[in-house]
């Protein structure tokens, strides 16, 4: 008989969470929490939550993931991002239980040509990626290193929530209506990843009791020019957008944000797969599946 494991997910209204739930294997027990079931804002009430389901494992789906306006929210980023995971793994460190932290490419500054390793050391350029990173570093305080797994990945998407590919199939259908050009940065280059294959990741690492750091995206590389190119194509076939916009490549120093950006942020995916046993998907495979999911 297969051992049932009990798993309490953050961030459960998110687009990770929303795919984590709809994947959720036949042997789990969930306690699927959202902002109003935790603030993760809350260190203490986030060390409470731990106390009181007592999980086999966490996955920490919840975060501060608004890149531009943590510049301005340092303090909010920092207590969602770094202060609840810590919380949460000092708990899990009293009652025995696992943590499942996601993490992302941005603790990276971009300045290599190559994919970064996840042993390499972290050295984020915005507030949100060293929310993350220190996010990092406190969970690794807290727990053995046999009771925490950190799963970078990078340019997350899927058929609900805020995230690139739907902010662009609206651009698309607005700008060709209006017969009108869309700009979008050329010269910062990652791996688009989708949260259906993102979420298979999470849960094969807590069936194979993974743990230490790992890196996990979609096979393939891309900038943000490449990708609203292919989501304005993929969405005139799957019948979402009648039509697409002219996408025009600009550079970085073109379109200025309040928080810096790595230039190249492909992870080394490859000893990963081999440990959660998955097969690499390319990130326009896998752009078509999401597609599919999207109300026309």
């Amino acid at each position: 008989m297969t051992k049932t494991i009990k798993i309490m997910l953050t961030g459960k209204d998110g687009q990770l969470g929303k795919a984590l739930v709809e994947r959720i294997p036949a042997s789990i027990k969930l306690v699927a929490l959202g902002r109003q079931e935790l603030d993760l804002s809350d260190k203490q009430a986030c060390h409470n939550a731990v106390l009181e389901h007592r999980p086999d494992w966490i996955i920490n789906a919840g975060a501060y993931t608004a890149v531009d306006r943590a510049e301005s929210e340092p303090e909010l980023a920092l207590a969602v991002n770094a202060a609840a995971p810590g919380a949460l793994a000092q708990a899990l460190d009293k009652v025995g239980g696992r943590l499942l932290q996601i993490s992302t490419d941005f603790v990276f500054n971009g300045s290599q040509a190559h994919p970064y390793h996840p042993d390499q050391p972290v050295d984020p350029i915005s507030v949100y990626g060293a929310t993350k990173a220190e996010g990092e570093r406190l969970v690794q305080k807290a727990l053995p290193p046999t009771h925490y797994c950190i799963l970078r990945t990078s340019w997350v998407y899927g058929p609900v929530g805020n995230n690139f590919c739907l902010t662009m199939l609206r651009l698309h259908r607005l700008k060709s209506a209006e017969n009108q050009t869309l700009n979008v940065v050329a010269d910062q280059i990652g791996c688009p990843t989708s949260t259906f294959n993102l979420a298979n990741a999470c849960w094969s690492a807590i069936n194979l009791g993974t743990n230490g750091i790992h890196h996990f995206c979609d096979a393939g590389a891309a900038s943000w020019y490449d990708f609203a190119i292919a989501i304005g194509n993929a969405g005139v076939a799957a019948g979402i957008i009648d039509q697409s916009a002219n996408v025009i490549p600009i550079t970085t120093s073109e379109y200025p944000t309040p928080a810096k950006r790595p230039g190249y942020s492909l992870l080394d995916c490859t000893d990963t797969r081999n440990v959660l046993e998955l097969e690499p998907n390319h990130w326009q495979k896998e752009l078509a599946i999401v597609m599919s999911q999207i109300p026309k």
